[in-house]
């Protein structure tokens, strides 16, 4: 695999590590979202699924939580990744995609109670990290 330097100046893109077991306790419908959780709780993609669940089901409250929770632990991972705070996390690499859909539910929850401030940080955080995310999250 080639790798580039980035000759923009701004910090390399952050790819979290897999976890292709939680993965697939959450894709083959082995373990339900929750039990995912407790068994792999810095699984950012089975917050997200819980947050989008609770929110189809109009438990919009349970939703921002566990859209927070995700969000917070995906924030954890990505420090230890490398990231400092800013700069690209590609939703073209899989394991980016849990934390990107809890910020992406975290702000969806956040309009919904009327969090405007939080909602409106929450999208461009989302579309500075990643415009394939927040166009693809956002429609």
């Amino acid at each position: 695999m080639t790798t580039h330097k980035n000759l923009l100046g701004g910090p390399d893109p952050t790819h979290l590590p897999e976890n292709e077991e939680a993965y697939r306790l959450l894709d083959d419908d082995a373990l339900a979202p929750a039990e995912v959780v407790a068994k792999y709780p810095t699984f950012s993609l089975a917050w997200a699924t819980l947050a989008d669940e609770a929110f189809e089901a109009g438990r919009v409250v349970e939703s921002y939580a566990y859209a927070r929770t995700g969000y917070h632990r995906g924030l954890d991972a990505l420090r230890r990744a490398g990231w400092k705070g800013h700069g690209p996390i590609p939703w073209s690499h899989r394991p980016n995609r849990g934390f990107l859909r809890c910020l992406a539910a975290l702000a969806r929850a956040a309009d919904a109670i009327d969090e405007k401030e939080e909602a409106d940080r929450c999208w461009q955080f989302l579309q500075d990290s990643s415009e394939d995310a927040y166009a693809e999250l956002r429609g």
